[in-house]
């Protein structure tokens, strides 16, 4: 989410109408999350000048640990440099450290793909938000479950039921720090993470929502007590199911 709105927002600065805007001092600190959406605190370090140039030569885009031949446009100017200049920062203070984590392993290709062509700048903004949206499109829609074994038939549906809430194991990367609460698709790919943890016995599918408009699910590694919930449907693993009160 972070870093889909960060590159909406550079794609702004890329086009906005006074031309392609820089932002001297990229730094973390100097964006905040407001509503869910990337914004920046301080424009005082914006710039839109391109630099100047008589060759290619005089456009190398210089960072602590690469450096970026650019080309000299007909009008004099280092093409693209701005552009360039925010979306490298945004893979080094961005994309770097929140890009490899946390997204289920289908997806991981396509976000390397994005990590190593900005890493490069093979990747423009353009190019940059499309490969995002493709992501955020297959992620939200469930594309990247195609071609998995069922696996909820392994499981036993009680509706009208949910379990008791409380700390249980806990699993990375949670929405909670009091056991393992994670973004799901359906129940199908809920019942493949369960099958996936040892530890863990049941799960339901909550009423929460992330901001993708996915729902969390709650998993659990014993069968505990469960108390009565319209709207709720547990899901207990047939194997920890036999020989239990079930």
């Amino acid at each position: 989410q972070i870093c889909l709105s960060l590159v909406k927002l550079l794609f702004y600065l890329a086009h906005s109408p006074l031309g392609s805007i820089a932002l001297l001092d990229f730094q973390p600190r100097q964006f905040v999350m407001v509503d869910g959406n990337l914004k920046v605190t301080d424009m005082d370090d914006a710039s839109t000048e391109e630099l100047s140039c008589k060759e290619d030569n005089d456009c190398t885009l210089d960072f602590p640990t690469k450096s970026f031949p650019l080309q000299c446009s007909a009008v004099g100017k280092c093409e693209g440099i701005n552009e360039k200049k925010n979306l490298f920062n945004a893979y080094r203070y961005f994309f770097t450290y929140l890009l490899p984590h946390s997204a289920p392993p289908a997806l991981r290709p396509f976000l390397s793909d994005i990590l190593n062509a900005t890493g490069d700048l093979r990747y423009g903004i353009n190019e940059t938000l499309e490969a995002f949206e493709k992501v955020l499109h297959l992620y939200k829609s469930g594309l990247y479950l195609q071609k998995r074994p069922l696996l909820l038939k392994d499981y036993i549906s009680l509706r009208g039921f949910r379990t008791v809430e409380g700390e249980d194991y806990k699993c990375w990367p949670s929405y909670s720090h009091l056991g393992c609460l994670l973004s799901v698709h359906s129940a199908e790919e809920a019942a493949a993470i369960c099958n996936s943890q040892s530890q863990c016995q049941s799960f339901i599918i909550t009423q929460q929502r992330t901001w993708t408009g996915r729902p969390l699910a709650s998993f659990q590694s014993s069968l505990a007590d469960l108390i009565p919930d319209a709207n709720a449907v547990v899901y207990i693993k047939r194997s920890a199911s036999s020989g239990k009160r079930l």
